[in-house]
């Protein structure tokens, strides 16, 4: 069994809409409101180093796939692993070429399935409503956050409204740093039944 990471910049209210652009009206909220200060993001290159396969909605890898093929020297090894885009519309061929390796999964069974086959750690980043609909279907194991110190009031939240959805989570690691950046490492409790 493959373990599944969600992996997300949250502003401190939960926001997970537009990062680092977008459609939100303060879409690059990272880079724009808060420092830069390396360090809060070394996770980011440890994530890279150990997934073996990233898993995206289809609004993320709209986003992504156009950008990350010519970073070469940022994003090497995402850009050599093997991608998913969970979608129920797009299909193989729509796939943009300079991406190599990517693959379209529709539905959560997909990735259930995928999941449960051997292979190292699979990563999802941003994909807010493939995060959620993980989390309800019980496919994630570990949550990376690097939580922002700013409120965007507004905008996709990493956990929805889901009153069903009361998982706990177990505080693995984190760090806080000069910029107010906290990370924090979360991985899924076993269900108590």
């Amino acid at each position: 069994m493959r373990t599944l990471i969600v992996s997300e910049f949250i502003s401190l209210d939960g926001v997970v809409d537009s990062p680092g652009g977008g459609s939100h009206p303060r879409a690059g909220w990272t880079f724009k409101e808060v420092p830069f200060v390396e360090e809060a993001y070394a996770i980011k290159g440890s994530e890279q180093l150990e997934a073996t396969a990233m898993l995206l909605g289809r609004v993320s890898y709209d986003e992504f796939a156009p950008v990350w093929p010519t970073m070469v020297d940022d994003f090497a090894e995402y850009n050599a692993m093997p991608k998913y885009v969970v979608s129920s519309t797009l299909t193989e061929e729509a796939l943009l070429p300079e991406w190599q390796n990517c693959h379209v999964l529709r539905t959560l069974d997909d990735v259930a399935e995928l999941k449960a086959g051997d292979g190292g750690p699979i990563i999802v980043h941003g994909s807010a409503t493939l995060a959620q609909g993980l989390a309800a279907a019980g496919l994630v194991d570990r949550y990376h956050l690097l939580v922002f110190p700013v409120l965007l009031g507004s905008g996709k939240r990493l956990f929805g409204d889901d009153p069903g959805l009361t998982t706990k989570l177990d505080l693995v690691e984190h760090e806080a740093y000069s910029n107010g950046i906290v990370k924090a490492v979360y991985d899924v409790a076993p269900s108590v039944s």
